[in-house]
């Protein structure tokens, strides 16, 4: 079996991820892909991720891969997680994951509407599904609240739990989860995480794509999964997509993925990666850190209480050759505050310096705060 030890993890980690200077790109759709997705549950995230890794970063070129160009599309997928893909990738999770989550979702909508007195859910469903997509692809992309004022008959109320939302802003959701709509521009700026919804077919050309069946699609997934974040385990893989055990060791085999002292590899990238310096400021939630379930080959134990929180989400951190040694947040008078909590000497110190008054540079006069922080970030407000 193929030894593969930490610092060769690190390395690879460094170069499938475009930390170091040397795989940096301005290729937006290219650099996301090569990291599969990135989470959206935090909007910050997305710009950050991709800003992090570029040559020369810039804002507004995430905003035009997204709005303009649209070779990014913003879509539910693994987990229930709002993410950014390309649209191949966006494909393939719909199809491996979405839709299993999109099920649920349904079932879930039917229910609450029988809760609430209607006598035939499925109906009243297709019925306002019909009104909003006739609705989106006459008049182009609208926030929820102004589907509700174009369709007032839609805007009856469902019980949720201890909540009351409108008929339609719940048929939104389903619809999103089922692939007829994406989210496209915010409502607000960059940093807004209420969003415009579209139908998907006027979006982008075919929607979300052509059907696939769930193994092909599982497959592909996993390919690309395991091409940024190899090698890796069946629990990293099933964690990640949200998947059985069965479909993971299907996927997993479909694709010959060889096994390795550290996990799964694809049997062309076999190879050792040479390893090369890198410091980057990474967002929370960003793909590096969340990317498996076990991430002791980039962190210390010690370190986990620090920088996540206690749901598992890891706040914005500090990284120096594929591991990582801290944390960072924007304080109220848009200076970056960062926190070693490792030892990496003083010339790399001064690299995490320059590093965050480039960010600071970049932010500009934007503020924002973590969705969600670590208590790193706390200390660092204080």
């Amino acid at each position: 079996m193929l030894t593969i030890d930490a610092a060769q993890r690190r390395a690879r980690l460094v170069a499938r991820h475009r930390l170091g200077a040397a795989t940096r790109t301005d290729d937006v759709p290219a650099l996301v892909d090569d990291l599969v997705c990135l989470h959206s549950s935090d909007p910050v995230s997305v710009y950050l991720s991709v800003t992090a890794r570029m040559a020369a970063p810039e804002l507004g070129a995430v905003d035009r891969a997204l709005y303009e160009e649209r070779t990014l599309v913003r879509h539910h997928a693994m987990r229930r997680t709002l993410w950014v893909l390309g649209p191949a990738h966006a494909r393939l999770a719909h199809h491996a994951a979405t839709l299993d989550v999109a099920a649920v979702q349904r079932r879930n909508l039917m229910a609450q509407l029988a809760a609430g007195g209607v006598t035939d859910p499925e109906a009243t469903y297709e019925d306002a599904r019909a009104r909003i997509l006739d609705l989106l692809r006459a008049e182009g992309p609208l926030p929820a609240r102004e589907v509700g004022r174009r369709l007032p008959e839609l805007t009856t109320p469902v019980p949720v739990q201890d909540a009351t939302p409108s008929l339609h802003s719940r048929v939104l959701l389903v619809m999103g989860f089922h692939g007829d709509l994406v989210r496209t521009r915010p409502t607000g700026t960059w940093i807004n995480g209420q969003y415009r919804w579209a139908a998907a077919d006027a979006w982008l050309p075919g929607g979300i794509g052509e059907p696939l069946s769930k193994r092909e699609a599982a497959a592909g997934l996993a390919r690309a999964y395991l091409r940024a974040f190899g090698p890796a385990t069946r629990d990293d893989l099933r964690w990640w997509a949200g998947w059985t055990v069965a479909t993971t060791t299907a996927a997993l085999a479909d694709l010959g993925a060889v096994g390795t002292t550290a996990g799964y590899l694809l049997p062309d990238d076999l190879d050792p990666v040479a390893p090369q310096h890198s410091v980057a400021l990474l967002p929370g939630l960003d793909p590096s850190t969340m990317g498996w379930k076990d991430r002791t080959h980039h962190l210390d134990a010690a370190l986990v209480p620090h920088l996540f929180d206690r749901n598992g989400n890891g706040g914005p951190a500090i990284w120096v050759d594929g591991e990582i040694v801290g944390g960072w947040v924007q304080r109220k008078d848009g200076r970056i505050a960062t926190e070693l909590l490792t030892d990496v000497g003083t010339d790399v110190r001064g690299e995490v310096d320059d590093a965050a008054h480039e960010l600071e540079k970049l932010l500009g006069d934007t503020r924002f705060t973590v969705r969600f922080p670590a208590p790193v970030q706390a200390r660092l407000l204080a």
